[in-house]
């Protein structure tokens, strides 16, 4: 069978997802359609709106044949990091082409810039400062939009494997809220805050309206609490905590009544927003730099959910003895209670039954969906 990867958030589905999988099965010629997505958690540094057992429901009834969960170490980490953790887990799976969105749609400049010892992570710090690359990024733009610096992260995972990269164009900007049938998930997102009305952007919608939404100000609270009543040296030990961030944290943090008024107080020339919310991320989770340096290699698919065609796909996988993790016990230990204190946190806010839905459906397992004839 022949394989596509795809790496997603689906934060939420939406048309330019679908559209999407439509491209790489067509372009790739796939049979399967491997989708390594991130947990309750997501890149930005937030909560994703709507569980991933949801998210996974979803994309196998719209296109994917199998969803493979992205670790939260790298869900939450920057372009470059996050991008290795789901190229490693799609070489791991064995895949033949690998396809992802991208603003300027040009896979021959992404490639130049993927070519260049820039680390993507500082690209825009780099164009900033005026160096070009040769014909690269729209007619040498001194910014780049963020799937484009995420698909300089993918091909440079994908530096050294057969594995075949296809670019195609998003319809949307990531940051675009226009809404309309084809959105962004930003658009749908704040759409879904401000209570207007969807307009049959996300297949999701009913799930989505009768959702408990873990809007990111929820935690504040706890966040503040903890980041006021932490000793420094404690807050020093956590992950993604460096040059004193925690200092910057604290002091503003004793002033900011409001997420919103935290978030932009904390925001200057040295953090970015998402720089920001990563950090705060690890801290409400309480994932410390010696836990992260102890884990053990990454060489286990955990599977979110499967359909028919992907049943077939994973029975072959378990004949190669590619490990493959369908139960939560399954999940290497280290991994394992990373995972499970995430979803403590990501469902803290919510109420008693949905909080032990999400967690019962965390050790339960991978959800099969049944192919549509």
């Amino acid at each position: 069978m022949k394989t596509c990867g795809i790496v997603a958030e689906y934060n939420p589905f939406h048309a330019g997802h679908q559209w999407q999988i439509e491209q790489a099965r067509k372009l790739s010629g796939a049979d399967v359609i491997i989708a390594v997505m991130s947990g309750n958690f997501v890149q930005r540094g937030e909560p994703a709106v709507i569980d991933k057992w949801k998210r996974t429901e979803c994309a196998l009834r719209n296109g994917v044949d199998v969803v493979i969960e992205l670790p939260y170490i790298y869900a939450t980490q920057s372009a470059s990091h996050f991008a290795s953790g789901a190229v490693e887990l799609l070489k791991i799976a064995g895949v033949d082409a690998i396809c992802f969105g991208s603003e300027c749609g040009n896979l021959e400049n992404l490639k130049e810039i993927a070519d260049t010892p820039v680390n993507p992570d500082h690209l825009h710090v780099a164009m900033g400062k005026g160096l070009s690359f040769p014909r690269a990024y729209s007619l040498l733009t001194s910014s780049m939009a963020p799937n484009d610096i995420l698909a300089v992260s993918y091909l440079k995972a994908l530096q050294g494997t057969d594995i075949e990269p296809i670019v195609v164009q998003r319809t949307t900007g990531y940051l675009d809220d226009a809404m309309g049938p084809v959105a962004s998930a930003y658009a749908i997102r704040k759409a879904l805050y401000e209570h207007q009305d969807l307009l049959g952007s996300t297949p999701m919608e009913q799930d989505l309206r009768d959702a408990e939404i873990p809007w990111p100000e929820k935690y504040y609270p706890y966040l503040r609490t903890f980041l006021l009543t932490s000793h420094r040296e404690d807050l020093e030990r956590l992950f993604l905590f460096s040059e004193g961030i925690e200092n910057h944290l604290v002091s503003h943090a004793k002033d900011c009544d409001t997420y919103d008024a935290f978030l932009d107080a904390c925001t200057n020339y040295r953090y970015t927003s998402g720089r920001i919310r990563r950090t705060c991320l690890q801290a409400m989770n309480q994932v410390t730099k010696e836990e992260v340096k102890k884990l053990s290699k990454m060489d286990t698919l955990r599977i979110l959910g499967f359909n028919d065609m992907g049943r077939q796909w994973l029975h072959s996988m378990r004949k190669k003895d590619v490990r493959i993790s369908s139960r939560f016990a399954d999940v290497p230990y280290p991994w394992r209670v990373i995972e499970y204190r995430t979803s403590l946190l990501y469902t803290s806010v919510l109420s008693e039954k949905k909080r032990k839905e999400i967690l019962d459906n965390e050790i339960r397992g991978a959800h099969y969906i049944k192919t549509e004839a």
